[in-house]
């Protein structure tokens, strides 16, 4: 182990550590290393919110929910108000000491314990990520289907142009990760403010068309009120626990990112802009450019459209059709790197460090992911993985709570960081050979309420917030499991 002293700065103090523990990407980053500010973390956020998934969610909610507009747009901003909080948080130890998430798990679950809520969390963003590379890849066809025509011949359920785009996805997304973080940075803050300036272009053309209609169409979802009463407060609160849900997957890891970031407040504000300035704007973006849609190219008949590739589709514009499959590749892109291709190169690389540096892990993820990806239309789709991945979602729920609790109401803000990268009994979280058992049947009690509201009918009304009481019981169970056996700071 090898320590030393930089200006007061904690993530400078730690150098080397146990083979089994520490590598130079495991390894504590120091604030004169870190060039992300604000701006990199409102770009993380744009990025997660611009996406397929996302647009076709922020559409549907507005549609289906039965309530006013307003109150489904508050109910968003409310979502997000809950995630930036969580993140404020999760991010707080990784910005002081420059850790990522699977090593700072180590202080509460041990330092080999650490190992198997990090192992999980790479296996769900490894299947999210192959499912978003193909995603991807359907824009890359779009564009390309407008130019040739739709080609037969079908392998594995895809024509030789989605096999085509499948590889150009694919490999864009290596090419992105194998620059580094800096390179994910750089194209994160030009992707973000570039799909902002196609959507309102798209918004400009449909309204052009649409003239007054659309703003009695979009006037129409904001005075709905098929639901009153009690059903509707019932409507608005399983908005917000459906948009909780959305971006519960980054929150768990969102140290990952924020040990990037010099300063606490340039975290704050960063997710307090991408988190709710931006995501208001997709909101009300989406919602125009589908009411306008659903004037022009539908004539105001049947459902509205709420996948933006259907929509560029119904244009009939081959210029339009590839600027805009141009635009929906990279949101894609720029939500698989963030949300499933970082977490788990830092989780693989946990599980190894002397063996699997970020770089190796990141291949490990993309070798996976392609092969899951390819597989999507002609199998995985089509045998519950949705089920399955929410079931791994929720086992990891209590870990968020687990981790906060832990560092805030235990350990009072204060890690010993040297001790995270030893393997010495006399290491502050060596516990019980490597593992905090206590922690572990804390986490092991929380999760099965949380899986249970996946698979359990009775409880299905509680699904949608079944990430959040999984964070909340695990929190408390941990605090009551270690009460009095954690040493004062």
């Amino acid at each position: 182990m090898t320590t030393h002293v930089d200006d007061g700065d904690p993530a400078a103090t730690v150098s080397a550590g146990d083979p089994a523990l520490f590598n130079a990407d495991l390894a504590p980053l120091p604030r004169s290393r870190r060039s992300w500010g604000w701006f990199e973390i409102f770009n993380v956020w744009s990025n997660d919110i611009q996406s397929l998934a996302g647009y076709t969610l922020a559409a549907s909610l507005f549609i289906t929910a039965g309530i006013s507009g307003w109150w489904v747009f508050a109910a968003v901003l409310l979502a997000g108000l809950i995630i930036k909080v969580l993140c404020d948080l999760a991010g707080r130890p990784s910005v002081k000491y420059g850790v990522p998430y699977p090593v700072l798990a180590r202080a509460s679950m041990g330092v080999h314990g650490a190992q198997f809520p990090a192992v999980v969390r790479a296996v769900v963003a490894i299947f999210w990520y192959g499912a978003q590379t193909y995603f991807a890849s359907t824009a890359v066809a779009l564009a390309l289907n407008a130019v040739l025509g739709t080609p037969g011949g079908l392998f594995l359920g895809m024509t030789w142009v989605d096999w085509v785009s499948y590889v150009v996805a694919s490999a864009l997304q290596i090419y992105l990760f194998l620059g580094g973080i800096e390179k994910i940075a750089g194209f994160l803050n030009i992707v973000g403010p570039a799909v902002y300036v196609v959507m309102i272009a798209l918004l400009v053309a449909i309204w052009s068309r649409a003239g007054s209609d659309l703003v009695d169409a979009v006037g129409s979802v904001f005075s709905n009120s098929e639901v009153t009463g009690f059903a509707a407060v019932g409507a608005f609160v399983s908005v917000v626990g459906t948009m909780v849900a959305y971006f519960a997957a980054v929150v768990i890891n969102f140290g990952d990112f924020a040990r990037n970031v010099r300063t606490d407040s340039a975290m704050r504000l960063g997710n307090t802009t991408g988190l709710i300035i931006s995501l208001a704007l997709f909101t009300f973006l989406s919602v125009f450019i589908t009411a306008g849609a659903y004037i022009v190219y539908q004539g105001g008949q049947g459902e509205p459209l709420t996948n933006p590739a259907e929509i560029v589709g119904q244009a009939d514009n081959v210029w339009l059709t590839i600027v805009a499959a141009i635009t929906l590749l990279l949101a894609t892109l720029g939500i698989n790197v963030v949300a499933n291709f970082i977490p788990p190169a830092y989780s693989l690389s946990n599980v190894n460090p002397a063996r699997i540096s970020f770089r190796t892990a990141g291949i490990i993820t993309g070798a996976a992911g392609f092969v899951i990806g390819a597989l999507w239309v002609s199998t995985i789709s089509r045998i519950g993985l949705p089920t399955f991945v929410d079931t791994l979602g929720a086992v990891l729920a209590p870990l968020y709570g687990i981790i906060v609790a832990d560092y805030y109401l235990l350990r009072r803000s204060h890690l010993v960081l040297a001790d995270l990268y030893t393997t010495r009994p006399e290491g502050t979280y060596w516990f019980d050979r490597g593992w905090n058992l206590r922690a572990i049947g804390a986490f092991a009690l929380a999760a099965v309420f949380s899986v249970a509201t996946v698979w359990v009918v009775a409880l299905a009304p509680l699904a949608g917030f079944a990430w959040i009481i999984g964070a909340l019981l695990g929190g408390l169970f941990h605090s009551l499991a270690m009460r009095g056996r954690v040493p004062a700071a």
